[in-house]
């Protein structure tokens, strides 16, 4: 059986992006375990491979097909976007559309088979809508160009896995988007999920909404009883082993202790808190409900020590080792 090809794209290359690319593929163990191939600007590669210090080679291929995958080489699909001088940690119309561009190639080879995973760097909000791509981030961007209408962010950290109802809007829009069937939906993907990673029986628990869950309707508008327990009921009825709404406040700790397999949360800061407290640099972003298996690290550009070579690689290896993990096998 073939080790899978994993896409890494490059991100916001004015970031650190680059840098933590090629310290991941730095380290032998990758190689061990995939096929990596970079999409992005080799040029970008080969200044971040300077800052650091790897000591590796850039290789520009054509296709998938034509890389070695050795360690040593970074193998780059080379799209030649942006200039060799590109400044550091600022944001740049040219930079959020090569990010851009970057993952509509990644998605276009792991749709017709060439490559099994695709791993992401960061990439910048606001230099993606200045590059002229009004989306909220990755997630959306993924959604829209593989025709996908339910997907969810889960995240994934040491002890902590978390599924978001709703993600990148404000928090009153975020409970007017929280519905019954919404969140069902994102109970299944959990679930299926899972099961998938290798969790035969996976073990799910719900937030509430409200402080302390609305403690029987004391807060709130009976939120909880209107949009989280018919969706908890039916997929009991399914079979799933789900259990909610619970108080968020202690849900995590419990989820921690390896009570549940995965929190379901309601909304962005719900979710994201928890595990960024539990280690910023080892967490990872994936994307579920995509035909394709896409990872991410679960951090940001960080655009103030971008070009220092001081980012740390933990998180993108952590990304690449999950899209391993996910990925169809090969024959």
């Amino acid at each position: 059986m073939s080790k899978p090809i994993v896409g890494i794209t490059m991100g916001d290359a004015a970031g650190i992006g680059p840098e933590i690319i090629v310290k991941a593929l730095a380290d032998p163990a990758v190689y061990q375990m995939c096929r990596p191939l970079v999409i992005g600007d080799a040029k970008m590669l080969e200044r971040a491979n300077r800052i650091t210090g790897a000591g590796l080679s850039v290789s520009r291929v054509s296709d998938a097909g034509t890389a070695k995958y050795e360690h040593g080489v970074i193998d780059c699909l080379d799209l030649d976007l942006l200039p060799e001088d590109l400044p550091f940690g600022q944001v740049s119309a040219q930079a959020g559309d090569a990010a851009f561009r970057f993952l509509e190639k990644a998605i276009e080879l792991a749709k017709s088979g060439e490559i099994d995973a695709i791993c992401t760097a960061p990439l910048n909000k606001e230099a993606l809508h200045k590059g002229g791509h009004i989306y909220p981030g990755h997630t959306e961007i993924l959604a829209e160009l593989t025709n996908t209408k339910d997907v969810s962010m889960m995240l994934s950290a040491p002890k902590l896995r978390v599924i978001h109802v709703t993600t990148h809007v404000g928090l009153i829009d975020a409970v007017k988007m929280i519905t019954p069937e919404r969140v069902y939906k994102v109970i299944v993907l959990a679930h299926e999920t899972l099961k998938k990673a290798g969790i035969s029986s996976p073990k799910i628990a719900v937030c509430g909404i409200n402080p302390h869950a609305g403690e029987n309707g004391l807060f709130g508008y009976g939120e909880e009883e209107e949009k989280v327990v018919p969706a908890v009921r039916q997929a009991q009825q399914e079979g799933i082993d789900v259990v909610g709404p619970l108080p968020a406040d202690t849900l995590f700790f419990r989820a921690t202790r390896g009570d549940f397999d995965i929190v379901v949360a309601m909304y962005h800061d719900q979710g994201h808190g928890p595990v960024k407290v539990l280690g910023l640099e080892a967490g990872v972003n994936i994307t579920v409900g995509l035909p394709i298996i896409r990872t991410s690290v679960d951090h940001g550009t960080a655009f103030d020590i971008a070009g220092k070579g001081v980012a740390d690689e933990l998180s993108m290896k952590e990304a690449i080792r999950q899209a391993v993990e996910l990925a169809p096998k090969r024959a």
